[in-house]
């Protein structure tokens, strides 16, 4: 397992972090670790296209058919009429 050292945090965002920790009833420690790990778990690859990363981002939410991506399609442009 992995050790990493934070250094010069500012006395505010330290009492802030106290804070924070005391509020879900664990050590700082394991305050910055659950928010680290929610900073790296939120990512999305770049390498995923648009649809895909839509679906992703909606699946939780009722989205159950796959998006298409659209690929050298032309989209023509909607006409108001004028």
């Amino acid at each position: 397992m992995a050790q990493d050292i934070v250094c010069t945090i500012d006395d505010d965002d330290n009492r802030l972090l106290e804070m924070r920790a005391a509020r879900h009833g664990w050590s700082i420690e394991e305050e910055v670790r659950q928010i680290l790990l929610s900073a790296v778990s939120d990512e999305v690859p770049a390498y995923q296209n648009l649809g895909s990363r839509i679906a992703a981002r909606f699946a939780g939410v009722g989205l159950t058919k796959p998006l298409n991506e659209f690929r050298e399609n032309i989209i023509e442009p909607m006409d108001f009429g004028s």
